[in-house]
């Protein structure tokens, strides 16, 4: 039997199966391509990035990993760095008190982690979900193909293999349609899972580094610079606060 007879075989519900299968397998290519081509860039960038940060974890300028935040957006390292960073130079600009910055810093990696997720996943419950279901799609396609050579047999009157070979070959082929639209999706799903979970360790490194550096040891990464150029706001029982 050819494609073309195969086709005039199918039934009206056995065709919407088959649109709906390749309709989901489309848009699975799409999320799997769109989502293949933000995390190899989001690496990328956070391996070209981990050196300025490293620069400045041993004594580097804010100024200068400030920049070096703003040529690498899609890094979500440098997203996580430049939440805490910022807020920390904002507060310290302000004339805040340490622990004030230690809270919003703190919060700030906090959230910028969350967001940066949220922004990762996006996309991957739509693979989920047509993993799981694509499968038993396609067994709706082979219900209704089996119904059809039924009906072929009813109508003739004969079981002949003629009779029930486009109805049998229906069923078949949407079976295989789903399960084909199902396999890349599901292998995609793990494979993005398991790169997010790596990204959320590098985030949370990059995240404790972060505030080890700018809290933790203050002594060695802030220059001796003269008394009239530190902004010091006096907080009974507190530590003085002293710009980087």
């Amino acid at each position: 039997m050819t494609f073309t007879e195969l086709l005039r075989n199918v039934g009206l519900f056995g065709a919407a199966v088959m649109c709906c299968l390749a309709a989901l397998s489309v848009f699975s290519v799409a999320v799997i391509v769109d989502k293949h081509r933000r995390f190899r860039l989001a690496a990328r960038q956070s391996q070209i990035f981990k050196p300025m940060f490293t620069k400045f974890l041993h004594g580097g300028e804010i100024q200068e990993l400030i920049d070096a935040v703003r040529l690498h957006e899609n890094s979500h390292v440098a997203q996580v760095v430049s939440a805490g960073i910022l807020e920390y130079d904002g507060v310290r600009q302000a004339g805040g008190d340490p622990v004030a910055s230690l809270e919003l810093v703190t919060s700030a990696l906090r959230d910028s982690i969350s967001e940066t997720l949220i922004q990762l996943k996006r996309g991957l419950g739509f693979l989920a979900t047509i993993g799981s279901t694509a499968p038993f799609i396609g067994l709706f396609g082979t219900v209704a193909g089996i119904i059809n050579a039924f009906r072929n047999i009813a109508a003739t009157g004969s079981g002949g293999m003629s009779v029930v070979s486009g109805g049998m070959a229906e069923a078949l082929v949407s079976t295989a349609l789903g399960i084909f639209v199902a396999i890349p999706a599901v292998v995609a799903f793990n494979s993005f899972t398991g790169k997010i979970e790596t990204f959320h360790v590098e985030m949370n490194r990059a995240s404790s580094q972060v505030l080890n550096c700018l809290f933790k040891i203050p002594e060695i990464r802030v220059p001796q610079i003269d008394e009239d150029q530190v902004k010091v706001p006096v907080k009974k029982g507190g530590p003085a606060y002293a710009a980087r």
